[in-house]
């Protein structure tokens, strides 16, 4: 027993090796920081992307009045290709709003006659971001997701 209470009281005074005990509790959990920071970066620099994206999107609207068909699907076709999005994640679409109501409708006619009708496009953009860590089950797919309704006309319906 007293042998025992010596080697206990000797391995408490001897520092050597703590460095490295020490080293080996904190360094995954470092490791595991600076992959989550760099995670987190680029999901914030893919957000910004599609941001900017909505930007491009909103001066070619304000710019082209698209209120045809073709207008709105080249408006989309610009909008994929400078965001590197499939053309299934944008969605471009005519919305207006009657009067000073705060809901939008699909159709113009859907305002009655003599109402002040506001003129939008809606465009919708849509990613899947998944982190490196749900390849070890841990989290899941982040989806990100933009939508603007931009205001390019108003008219009186006749």
């Amino acid at each position: 027993m007293i042998a025992a209470s010596a080697l206990l009281a000797r391995l408490l005074r001897d520092r050597g090796g703590a460095m490295a005990v020490e080293t080996a509790i904190i360094a995954p959990i470092m490791v595991l920081f600076s992959l989550g920071a760099y995670q987190v970066s680029t999901l914030v620099a893919r957000q910004s992307e599609l941001q900017s994206a909505m930007t491009v999107a909103e001066s070619i609207a304000l710019a082209t009045d698209p209120d045809t068909t073709d207008d709105l699907t080249t408006l989309k076709n610009v909008v994929s290709t400078t965001t590197g999005l499939d053309a299934s994640k944008v969605a471009v679409a005519a919305a207006y709003r009657c009067n000073s109501s705060g809901s939008y409708v699909a159709l113009e006619s859907t305002c009655a006659t003599g109402d002040n009708v506001s003129r939008y496009v809606q465009v919708t953009l849509t990613d899947n971001y998944v982190p490196i860590w749900t390849e070890f089950g841990v989290g899941s797919t982040i989806a990100l997701r933009v939508n603007r309704y931009i205001l390019y006309g108003q008219r009186t319906k006749a």
